[in-house]
């Protein structure tokens, strides 16, 4: 990181807090150009954030202010540069959801993790929709058609194309048409995190609080669930994900009225697409940019895609989709890449 970066994350602690930083540690980069440090001096602690995509931070931020004013569990901001590039936030801890499942695996104390964090995912998706600013959403205000076909191309570009699983290019492209008019026909007026999984959750004090939620948009309640219960690099069981599936849809039968038919209907469509745009990602940041972690997810991400073929249930009609999942299982060329 450059000395100036460093000199004014000290400058903006000290404007905060009345004292110098004692301590100053650079914490480690995960799949986005923010960078974090921790300052310490005088009995407090703070983030600071550097990140050059400015309307990416103004949406964090503004979604932050809002939230926390609603008594959502998110960080406080507590100082923004005005060059709009460097930011001072709460300092939540060490502990995420993923290191609670990475050292316990899956006992009773992190499965009340999880059903604490869709309990106040409910909250974030239903009472978050109502104060936050769309305006400010980056880099759309709805997780719509376009942003649905941006996902499905992601997927293709950076996945199916990097690992040379054949398809036919028309017939593909008009599978995604399909499963996304089938997408949409779900109601879609609720905060959709976009990125909630258990890297995303901070554990403390035994409660959970909610970070990287700067994606954010208008969208379908079931896509975070979604994205949480199949999160790649947890594995969690299939018979806890349907446990917790249902302690989710319970959680918002006792704040909004859903049809609870369609919502289950519908669960898998929001399944893939989430798991399409990991893999995607595992694609873009393992295999192109070679950043460490992404590549390993890989094969959890292909556990999913080998669960979900095995509960296949989608009312709509993809037959080269649903087959470039299973060559993806069967290729022998990405069980090269991956050993």
């Amino acid at each position: 990181m450059e000395p100036y970066i460093i000199d004014r994350m000290h400058r903006l602690f000290q404007q905060w807090s009345g004292k110098a930083a004692e301590r100053f540690d650079v914490l480690p980069q995960s799949g986005s150009y923010r960078v974090y440090c921790r300052l310490e001096g005088a009995g407090l602690t703070a983030l600071a954030a550097y990140n050059t995509d400015l309307k990416e931070n103004e949406a964090f931020v503004s979604f932050s202010r809002s939230f926390k004013k609603a008594g959502l569990p998110v960080p406080e901001v507590y100082r923004l540069e005005e060059s709009g590039d460097l930011y001072l936030l709460e300092d939540l801890g060490t502990q995420t959801l993923f290191d609670c499942v990475r050292s316990a695996g899956f006992d009773a104390r992190v499965l009340s993790h999880y059903s604490d964090s869709l309990q106040a995912l409910v909250a974030l998706q239903v009472s978050g929709k109502d104060v936050i600013d769309y305006s400010k959403c980056y880099p759309r205000a709805a997780f719509d058609r376009e942003s649905m076909m941006w996902d499905l191309n992601y997927f293709k570009y950076y996945f199916l194309k990097l690992v040379r699983i054949p398809f036919d290019e028309q017939r593909l492209e008009d599978d995604f048409r399909s499963f996304v008019t089938y997408l949409m026909q779900e109601p879609a007026d609720y905060f959709l995190f976009r990125d909630f999984q258990t890297a995303n959750i901070m554990i403390r004090e035994g409660k959970p609080y909610f970070i990287d939620y700067q994606g954010g948009r208008r969208g379908a309640l079931q896509y975070d669930a979604a994205s949480l219960l199949y999160d790649a690099k947890a594995r969690m069981p299939k018979a806890l994900r349907k446990q917790l599936t249902e302690q989710y849809i319970q959680a918002l039968q006792a704040r909004v009225d859903i049809d609870v038919h369609a919502f289950r209907n519908r669960f898998q469509g929001f399944v893939l697409i989430r798991l399409m745009q990991a893999m995607g990602a595992f694609g873009f940041r393992g295999i192109v940019e070679k950043k460490p972690g992404f590549m390993e997810s890989i094969p959890f991400g292909l556990e999913m895609f080998a669960d979900v073929l095995e509960d296949w249930s989608l009312p709509v009609d993809v037959p080269e989709l649903k087959a470039c999942f299973q060559r993806m299982l069967e290729s022998q060329y990405l069980k090269e890449v991956l050993s």
